[in-house]
């Protein structure tokens, strides 16, 4: 879509008239098409629904540049058309059918993702120069460099603290602000960070660690803070192993929005009579929260934690844009892009497996997790 802009740029205005004027006209046609023609019986129409399956998902894919968009719509349009196919024909659809309709997803996810993660794996043997079978040295020298134990305890690190940090303040947070007056404006404000991209939340944040000499104005506002109450300016992209900590920090600021909202909609589906009960046997607020609250939202608490632990697990951006990974911060993905701008792709790929390989537990309780919710449902 960059392309074609700065392509239409280029072109004077009459020729950019008329071209746009057609990109319309596609669009409207495309919308008619879907109700039009697609509902429509007959093998000519079957053979134009098998034949928009390929022809819209290539048509994305080369639009917006994205596998990922161009999946999903193959996919959403191959059960689309299998279901408008099965309308029209008045009968049962045949496994060729539904093949053939879903075949267009199949073969993208096998292109897009499959096939890569073949590729990388095979990768991840290689030398540096992808010439010669290395088999299990490139997991080796990770794990016997200091930086390369140093940036997995990282990433463990982050597993750790930030997804448990995110959901404890996000659930109390969400406890305290239900049914008050102007919850919706509390939510609002929690929320606001998750509007930011990572990159700017981190160039935000990176202004605000920034330190000056004692003797100098501060631009940093935590660090004007702490000189304003007496102390000395605090270099905290620097300090270690803090500063692995106040990289968190930024990740919680995003993600908690994140977590009060799935948790806040929880609460509400938690009885009333549930906790008028607790309340009548003589519990306190908190333990009401701990024995009642807490207990029937679990499934919704078990999908906010590994959510937010799968995406700590693969934090690349506040790592790369506030210290690039200096002063012991680095994480996996991060050294992963760092090992291939490094000319090294074998180890960059075998840093993506491990990263793999670790994310992957996380990937399938959460599915598990979301499969129990629809079985009680």
């Amino acid at each position: 879509m960059a392309s074609f802009l700065t392509w239409l740029s280029t072109l004077s205005p009459w020729l950019e008239i008329p071209i746009i004027i057609g990109v319309f006209v596609a669009a409207v046609g495309i919308l008619l098409f879907f109700i039009e023609i697609a509902p429509r019986a007959g093998r000519m129409y079957t053979i134009i629904r098998l034949a928009a399956c390929v022809l819209i998902p290539l048509g994305i894919m080369w639009a917006l540049q994205s596998y990922t968009w161009a999946i999903i719509a193959a996919g959403v349009l191959g059960a689309l058309f299998f279901w408008l196919d099965l309308r029209s024909r008045d009968g049962a659809g045949t496994l060729f059918q539904l093949f053939g309709f879903l075949a267009p997803a199949l073969i993208l996810l096998l292109v897009g993702l499959v096939f890569p993660v073949i590729q990388t794996f095979a990768q991840s043997m290689m030398n540096s120069r992808g010439t010669a079978f290395v088999g299990f040295d490139n997991f080796l020298w990770i794990f016997t460099q200091p930086q390369g134990i140093r940036t997995v305890v990282n990433t463990i690190v982050w597993v750790l603290i930030a997804p448990v940090l995110s959901t404890v303040i996000g659930l109390v947070y969400a406890y305290f602000i239900d049914k008050t007056r102007g919850e919706r404006v509390y939510k609002i404000l929690v929320f606001l960070p998750m509007a930011i991209s990572f990159v700017g939340a981190s160039i935000i944040w990176r202004f605000m660690y920034t330190a000056r000499p004692a003797d100098a104005e501060q631009i940093g506002f935590v660090n004007q803070l702490i000189v304003w109450l007496g102390g000395s300016p605090v270099p905290f992209l620097q300090v270690q192993p803090w500063n692995t900590l106040f990289l968190i920090i930024v990740f919680v600021w995003i993600y908690t929005g994140f977590a009060m909202v799935v948790l806040s909609a929880a609460i509400k589906g938690v009885p009333t009579e549930q906790l008028e009960a607790a309340e009548l046997d003589g519990a306190n607020g908190f333990e009401r929260f701990m024995n009642v609250v807490v207990p029937g939202i679990r499934p919704s608490l078990i999908v906010v934690l590994t959510t937010i632990a799968i995406a700590s697990m693969k934090i690349f951006d506040i790592v790369r844009t506030m210290t690039a990974g200096a002063n012991n911060t680095s994480v996996l993905a991060n050294e992963m892009y760092q090992q291939f701008r490094s000319f090294e792709p074998g180890r960059s790929a075998a840093y993506a497996v491990i990263l793999f390989i670790l994310v992957l537990p996380l990937v399938i309780y959460n599915a598990r997790q979301l499969r129990a919710q629809r079985e009680v449902r």
